[in-house]
């Protein structure tokens, strides 16, 4: 299906244009809202970075790519958020994590540290930091999972305030979105990311979270509907 004029695109919900029109109406999308930011060229080489990186990673039914784009979407277009930086972090937000090798190439030391400094060279160190402070440790043998992985959020966001909002939209499209996940997937996703919620209510609310009163109680409301698909989910059982 082609996708609709500008003006359809620009008001409908993201998950909607991924369900009708996919990737490129997502693409589109987010063409359109970074048109009048500073340094377009590298946020499309940030765009082109993601989509090779993640080339042949799923998202449930869809591309992982649709995740990336509506994460750097909602920082524009619903946080009003008009920040290049964070826009080029949001779509490599987890380049770091799922691909290190790659993309540290040939460049000596540890992938994460080389895929890391790979991020400055190429988009600045600010991306790089930011991209950090969202990417997930290795698993600790002797920790449960979900408990490691709520201590990481909490303790690396606590002294990164822009770098919440990368995660919030992450974890907004995670879980507002967890409807538009596999089965199995799903239950898995909501035992993981229900203790969560919390964690983030806190974030957003903090005086340094660089975003509006309005930005902040929308997010707030986007976590009570997560709570709520979570629980409608995990009721089941």
């Amino acid at each position: 299906m082609s996708n609709p004029g500008a003006g359809v695109l620009a008001v409908m919900p993201l998950h909607t244009i991924s369900e009708v029109y996919g990737e490129s109406g997502l693409r589109e999308r987010l063409l359109l809202e970074i048109a009048e930011l500073p340094d377009v060229d590298r946020l499309t080489a940030a765009l082109d970075l993601a989509a090779d990186l993640h080339r042949n990673d799923r998202y449930g039914r869809e591309p992982y790519l649709n995740h990336l784009l509506r994460v750097a979407i909602r920082i524009i277009s619903h946080y009003q958020v008009r920040d290049s930086d964070l826009v080029a972090a949001g779509l490599l937000h987890d380049a770091v994590e799922d691909h290190a090798t790659e993309l540290a190439g040939d460049r000596p030391g540890e992938a994460t540290a080389a895929a890391l400094a790979e991020l400055s060279d190429r988009f600045g160190a600010r991306v790089a930091e930011l991209v950090a402070a969202v990417t997930n440790p290795e698993p600790d043998p002797a920790l449960d999972r979900h408990v490691q992985y709520r201590e990481h959020v909490a303790a690396n966001l606590d002294r990164a305030p822009w770098a919440r909002i990368i995660k919030l939209s992450d974890f907004t499209d995670n879980g507002v979105g967890i409807l538009y996940a596999t089965g199995p997937h799903m239950h898995k996703l909501a035992v993981k990311y229900r203790p969560l919620t919390p964690i983030y209510r806190d974030l957003v609310t903090r005086p340094d979270t660089p975003l509006s009163d309005e930005v902040k109680q929308y997010i707030l409301d986007q976590l009570d509907s997560a709570d709520e698909r979570f629980a409608a989910i995990l009721a089941r059982d």
